[in-house]
């Protein structure tokens, strides 16, 4: 719990600081093309963190779009998804989150869905998706890369799934993708304690590729990437699209599962003592249900 505090305190913090007016108008979200038809996908908030927001999330959408048109239109056959700065994503922005204790349970439960879908469109891109993680991967930040075909960290990343701390549901697929992907009794370990992980941790049990030594991170996802691109892209796409196609069987019905579960817990006592723990920097006293 330590760290969940730890992490969001900081996302407010750095969140409420005055930005100089080219930080302020710097885009959310950037995308940078290379010479051998890989491209990055860049979340470009390093002094938030890379917390995801719904301005973050539309201008993702937009970017998963141009990315998708280069893809038909052959200009790129692999691309590198990573965060700007020292982490990755520390997740759901805290204000926008407080918000969600004063917003109605219906009304909550059509934001989230909403705000899922902005991030996971990025399967939609129809090239091989390399996450490349480094600092923290929290929350929804570490559900982004889920959605990734395969994912690349740090040794020293810290990865998790922290929502029970925080007293919500799991959320943004996390809980039919990782099971998916990393054993049962891994996936519950993690949705149900809210613990973090190390990357080299990631990486032994399945939760990613291979874990580096953080300055050859990048590297590595382009030396993979490359791989990718280097293969015949016809069969790499048809291939993608059969892969992903069984991995994410079966989404729509969990987002709106996780979505109405977590407007739920929105409402709870025990939300508002997970929102309180984290300001006071105090372990909150979880109640359960209301008698």
């Amino acid at each position: 719990m330590m760290l969940v505090r730890r992490v969001s305190a900081q996302v407010a913090r750095r969140g409420s600081r005055f930005l100089s007016a080219d930080a302020a108008a710097a885009p959310h979200v950037t995308v940078e093309y290379r010479d051998d038809k890989i491209a990055f996908l860049t979340l470009n908030r390093p002094n938030e963190m890379n917390a995801l927001t719904e301005v973050m999330g539309d201008e993702f959408i937009a970017k998963v779009k141009e990315l998708t048109v280069a893809a038909e239109e052959q200009k790129i056959r692999a691309v590198v998804l990573r965060g700007a700065g020292g982490s990755f994503s520390a997740g759901g922005n805290l204000n926008w989150l407080k918000e969600r204790a004063q917003a109605g349970g219906f009304s909550n439960s059509i934001t989230m869905n909403k705000f899922y879908r902005r991030f996971l469109c990025v399967r939609e891109i129809p090239v091989p998706l390399v996450a490349a993680v480094q600092g923290y991967a929290i929350g929804a930040g570490c559900c982004l890369t889920l959605a990734c075909d395969m994912r690349v960290v740090s040794k020293t990343a810290t990865l998790g799934f922290t929502f029970p701390k925080l007293g919500i549901h799991p959320g943004m697929g996390s809980s039919l993708l990782l099971p998916r992907i990393v054993s049962s009794d891994f996936a519950n370990y993690l949705l149900l304690t809210g613990h973090t992980v190390k990357g080299d941790v990631a990486a032994q049990r399945g939760l990613a590729l291979e874990a580096v030594d953080e300055e050859l991170l990048l590297n590595r996802a382009v030396e993979i990437a490359t791989v990718l691109a280097g293969n015949s892209p016809i069969a790499v796409q048809a291939a993608v699209r059969t892969l992903r196609h069984t991995k994410f069987d079966g989404l729509d019905a969990a987002l709106q599962r996780e979505a109405d579960s977590q407007s739920l817990c929105y409402s709870s006592g025990d939300y508002l003592a997970g929102i309180n723990g984290i300001l006071k920097k105090a372990h909150p006293a979880f109640q359960g249900w209301e008698k």
